[in-house]
Formats: structure tokens, C-alpha cells, sequence
């Protein structure tokens, strides 16, 4: 019989299963430590790394930008504001195709060339992930509409309402307050680490002026504020915020009721006018004329506006002001008078004879006096220093010249400032020349000749002075040698601005009260070479006109205007003060190409004198009345 078929082998079968088991259940606890170990390794040992990165695809910190400082004129009139306005930008890491987008915007809302050469350039500049980057600004409300239509297909595009710099008194202020524009590359590859943090959150910079000069005080601090964000980089909720800290407002010294006026007596002539408080040095006016809206700048401005400001021949952007470096003219006389005197070099009754012109021993040439010009007699057989001021004598400067020489007139000059920068606060100022004998060996490699001392006796030849430093020189002049460093800021969040202390001139009172006199007469005397602007007015003022040559004339060759370019002829100037027994405000005037400085700039100075005095008789009134 054959043996029996056996189905199973329930031994084999025990053996296999357990087998299979004591695998599957290493595997499963293999897999299981792997498991814990990788958990361990995410939860514990590398959890802040994962963390933060977690948290950096949902976490994100936007810069809040600070609203910048105020600024207002000593009376509390707005001179620079902050004003709302649609900003359309992009936030490049949230936009799938950058290029499309651009086109389907331009589509929608006008995009200049210029304002896409600009957007380019943001994307490049070092900013934070997810930073919106200004595309166009000052949206109307119908590109605004458009947007907001299309928002469904504008994905990474935004309209923001931002405060945007504004100025409304356009071209009044422009070369004083300055303007703000937009951070250039070269600006911003000059940051530092904290530049870089103090800018996150803005687009802009001073450029210019005061906006320039007191950025970091403008400026402010800038906010953050964590934000959690979906995968598309839409804001769900914020997480965090920390308040950005407004710029600190500034108040000036500069009076807009001044300011207008000075500017409405330029009217359309180039040229420039500073005036000063003669008790603190604060600049109640300055004016450089043709000026320009700095409006245009603050957004970018066209390249066809700045084509027409940059190429025009009346140079706009130019501030005369402070950067304009003109020969003075017989504006220098009445110092060079009184450090004649307080050196004795001359006194009182000191005078001359004057046939109109002036000779050196030894010499040909014939130094002419601007009487030639009408009549070639000269102004008398005894000229003293009463009347060379008085009548504007040149040959009694050319004298004094010569005998105070080169050396003396530039140490009686330098204490008035000439050929200094005047430490006004604001950028760019020009220190002018005010020549010397190592000055001329250093620049030239040349001796100084007593021809040099008689041109510079009459402010001219190498001699050059900015407005301001006239303006300043004319305060020095009234405070009787108190010199002070002329200020537009007066204060800083209301709190003072106090300018340091400048060493002035010295000179004996009775040298000041003839130099004054003189002044006095040059305006009030009926031979005074303003004595136009005299007439009528209820006050003493002071003053001293000048004419400066532009071309030079040859010897035994007479001036013609007529047959002169516009541009070649005389610039026109006047210094003076006011009131006389009292002075609180000095004024300097240039006029380019004007003529004479008596016909010409005079009358600008009493314009100013004219609008000061009547603020200070209504300032007057109504303490009275208070009083009252």
C-alpha cells in the first residue's frame, strides 16, 4: 500500500510563520527608530533651524516708512509738507511672468520709458523678500479703477496710498528748502548697514538745500511689522508691529512775506538777494532768480523737463545765491574805508585830489575813475573818505589801496569774512576769493604788483564774493564787527539752534559812526550815488551801490552799453542796512548784466527794506494794543 499523502506540514508552516514574523517585526521596528530618530531630528535636534525656515515661507517682515519732518517759515507758514498719494507697485517674488505683467500694466495706465528705466533699476538695488517696488506714482482715480477692474489677472501688483513730498510754494523756496527725489545708485552703494536699515521702508533722499543738509533730522525711524503670509505671499493677519518715528520738523528763520517780496522785485532778471537779522544772523530771504518748481523732482522728473532746465542759458538750477561767485565792486569800499582808518593808514581829514583817474609812479596806464564814463573831470580837488563813499570815488580807493597794500586789505577783509565759506547750514556754498600775496604765488607762481592792490581796493580783478558773503559782510558792517554765521534753521522740533560764535572785526566807535554816516549819506544826501531810493521813505537807511565790470576795457577805450552783448555787460550790486540808528536787517542785491548798481539793485534793497519795516510797524502796533 503506498503511504499516505500528507496536505500539510503544520511544523514547516509554524516555522516559516515565525520566521516571517520575526522579519516583518524587526522591519517595522528598523522602520519605526528610523522613524523616531528622523522625528527627533526634526523636533529636537534641528528644531529652530526648521523652524525659522518654516517660519521665513510664512513669516515676513515689511519695513513701514517713517513720515518725514515738516518744515515752516519763522511765522509758522507750511514751506514742505507731506501729501497723499497711489503709488502702483510690484512684488516681483509673488509675479509668475514679470514681463507680461509689465505689458498687460501698460496696457491699463500710461508707463513711461522712464519710469520702466527706474523700476529695472529698484529690482536690481538691495531690498527685502516680498517688497513692493514703485513702478508709477500719483495715480488718478481712473487708473485707479482700471486697476482695481483687472486686479483678478494683476497677481504681485498693488496700489498703495503713500505721502509723497510736497512744496506749496514751488519755485519760491527751490534753491533754499531744496527738494527730495529718488535714491540714485550711486547714493545707494554709499550706504552703510545702518543706512541701509534707515532707508528700508523709503524710496527717497534729500537732494538738495535745506532737504540735503538736514536728512537725518527729516528722515525719521523706520517701522517694521512681521506679517504671516499664504503660499502666494498674500497678507493673512499681522503678527507684530513695531510704530515707525516721524522726521523732526524744522522752523526757520526765513520770513515768506520777505521771501515774496525779494522775489517779486528780482522779477524776471538773473540774479540773487540775501537778507539777514542783523541781532542773531538768521537769513530772513534768500532768492536766487530764474528759479524752477522742485515739485517736478520728487517722483522723477521728465527727461524732457529736465532737458529744458538743465540746457536753458539762464541757468535755473543754478543757485546764485550761494554758489554765484561775482567781483563785488565798490560794494567792499565802506570796510576797506574803515580799516583805513582804525590802522591809520588815513584819518578823517585825510584827501585827495581827484582828476579822474589814478597814476603809479613810473607807470603809463591810467587807473580811470567810473566818472569817466559821463564826464572826465573827477569829483574835486579835496575828496575824503566821506565822500569817496558817498559818491563812490575810485580814485580815492586806488589810493588807499595803495597805501594799506595787499597785506593789510586782506587781513581787514578776512575779518569780514571775505574769501570764507560763511558756515551757513545748507550745502554747496562757494568761499569766493579774496586774494593774497601767497595766494597768488601758490595759484600763479607770480609776484604781487601795486597794480594788483588797486584793482582789489575796487573789488575787482581776481576778487570774487557770493551774495551770501556780501549779505554777511554787510551784518558784520551793521553789528558793528559782531560777526555771526548766518542760519536758515532756527529751530529743530522747537527746540533753539544756537550757531556758534565767529571772530568779527574790530574798530574804534568813532571810525563806525563815520563809515555809517557815509552810508547814510549814499542814500539820503542829494549826492549820494542812491540817494533815488531815499525819497519818500519814513526811515534812515544805509547802503553802498556797485558796479562790476564783466569785460575788461583797453586803455584809452570808452564803455558802451548799447554796443555791448547783453551778457558782457555790468552786474549790478547794493549792500545796506536798516534802520540806521537801529539796524536788525541787511541786505545784499546782484543783478547779472544789469548796469548800475544805483539804478539797477538799490531799488530791490528798498523793496526788502520797505516789507521788513512795515511788519515791524505792525509788530509794534499790536504790542500797543496789547498793551492797550
Amino acid at each position: 500500500m503506498p503511504e499516505p499523502l500528507h496536505l500539510k506540514d503544520h511544523s514547516l508552516e509554524g516555522r516559516i510563520f515565525a520566521y516571517r514574523l520575526v522579519v516583518a517585526a524587526a522591519l517595522v521596528m528598523g522602520l519605526s527608530l528610523l522613524l523616531v530618530a528622523r522625528f527627533y531630528n526634526l523636533q529636537v535636534t534641528n528644531h529652530q533651524d526648521y523652524a525659522t525656515q518654516s517660519d521665513r515661507n510664512r513669516v515676513h517682515v515689511q519695513s513701514i516708512p517713517p513720515i518725514r519732518g515738516l518744515i515752516y517759515d519763522r511765522n509758522g507758514v507750511l514751506l514742505a509738507d507731506n501729501r497723499p498719494s497711489y503709488t502702483l507697485s510690484i512684488v516681483k517674488e509673488r509675479v509668475a511672468d514679470l514681463d507680461t505683467t509689465l505689458a498687460l500694466l501698460q496696457s491699463l495706465v500710461e508707463v513711461s520709458p522712464g519710469e520702466r528705466e527706474n523700476f529695472a533699476k529698484r529690482l536690481k538695488q538691495r531690498r527685502r523678500p516680498f517688497e513692493a517696488v514703485p513702478l508709477r506714482y500719483r495715480l488718478n482715480e481712473e487708473e485707479i479703477a482700471r486697476i482695481a477692474v483687472n486686479e483678478y489677472r494683476l497677481e504681485g501688483v498693488e496700489v498703495e496710498a503713500q505721502l509723497v513730498r510736497h512744496y506749496p510754494l514751488g519755485s519760491l523756496l527751490a534753491h533754499s528748502v531744496g527738494y527730495v527725489g529718488r535714491i540714485s545708485d550711486r547714493e545707494l552703494s554709499a550706504f552703510d548697514e545702518d543706512q541701509y536699515r534707515r532707508y528700508s521702508g523709503t524710496h527717497i533722499i534729500g537732494k538738495i538745500g535745506l532737504e540735503k543738509q538736514y536728512e537725518s533730522v527729516l528722515l525719521g525711524e523706520v517701522g517694521y511689522q512681521n506679517v504671516e503670509t499664504n503660499a502666494r505671499g498674500r497678507v493673512l493677519r499681522v503678527l507684530e508691529q513695531t510704530s515707525p518715528r516721524p522726521g523732526k520738523n524744522l522752523n526757520l528763520h526765513l520770513d515768506i512775506e520777505l521771501q515774496r517780496a525779494g522775489f517779486a522785485a528780482l522779477g524776471d532778471n538773473r540774479g540773487a538777494l540775501v537778507a539777514i537779522d542783523v541781532a542773531s544772523g538768521g537769513i530772513l530771504a534768500m532768492v536766487s532768480t530764474p528759479s524752477y518748481d522742485p515739485n517736478l523732482f520728487v517722483t522723477g522728473i521728465s527727461y524732457k523737463d529736465y532737458r529744458e532746465l538743465n540746457e536753458s542759458l539762464d541757468l535755473p538750477l543754478f543757485d546764485r545765491a550761494l554758489q554765484g561767485q561775482y567781483p563785488p565792486g565798490s560794494t567792499l569800499k565802506p570796510v576797506l574805508g574803515l580799516g583805513g582808518l582804525q590802522h591809520k593808514v588815513i584819518d578823517t581829514e585825510f584827501g585827495i585830489n581827484d582828476p579822474g583817474f589814478y597814476q603809479l609812479e613810473g607807470e603809463e596806464r591810467l587807473y580811470r575813475d567810473w566818472t569817466w564814463r559821463k564826464k572826465r573831470d573827477g569829483h574835486g580837488s579835496h575828496v575824503d573818505l566821506h565822500m569817496a563813499i558817498q559818491q563812490s570815488c575810485d580814485t580815492f580807493y586806488y589810493d588807499l589801496a595803495f597805501r594799506m597794500g595787499i597785506d593789510l586789505m586782506h587781513q581787514v577783509g578776512s575779518e569780514f569774512g571775505l574769501g570764507q565759506r560763511t558756515g551757513v547750514d545748507i550745502p554747496s556754498e562757494r568761499a569766493g576769493l579774496w586774494p593774497s600775496r601767497q595766494w597768488k604765488r601758490g595759484a600763479r607762481g607770480l609776484h604781487w604788483f601795486p597794480g594788483d592792490s588797486l584793482n582789489v581796493g575796487l573789488g575787482q580783478g581776481d576778487v570774487l564774493t557770493t551774495p551770501l558773503q556780501l549779505a554777511s559782510m554787510t551784518a558784520t558792517l551793521a553789528a558793528r564787527g559782531e560777526r555771526r554765521a548766518p542760519r536758515l534753521v532756527k529751530a529743530v522740533d522747537g527746540i533753539d539752534v544756537v550757531p556758534g560764535a565767529v571772530k568779527g572785526a574790530v574798530a574804534d566807535s568813532p571810525h563806525w559812526d563815520y563809515v555809517f554816516n557815509a552810508m547814510k549819506d549814499v542814500v539820503h544826501s542829494a549826492r549820494g550815488t542812491a540817494q533815488g531810493i531815499g525819497r519818500g521813505a519814513k526811515y534812515l537807511m544805509a547802503g553802498k551801490t556797485g558796479t562790476a565790470q564783466v569785460v575788461g576795457i583797453k586803455q584809452g577805450e570808452d564803455y558802451d552799453e548799447d554796443a555791448v552783448a547783453e551778457r558782457q555787460r555790468d552786474h549790478a550790486l547794493f549792500v545796506g542796512f536798516a534802520p540806521y540808528e537801529a539796524p536788525a536787517i541787511a541786505v545784499a542785491v546782484i543783478l547779472e548784466n544789469a548796469g548800475s548798481g544805483s539804478a539797477a539793485a538799490a531799488p530791490i534793497a528798498r523793496n526788502m527794506f520797505d516789507a521788513f519795516m512795515a511788519q515791524e510797524n505792525r509788530e509794534l502796533a499790536g504790542v500797543r494794543e496789547g498793551e492797550d
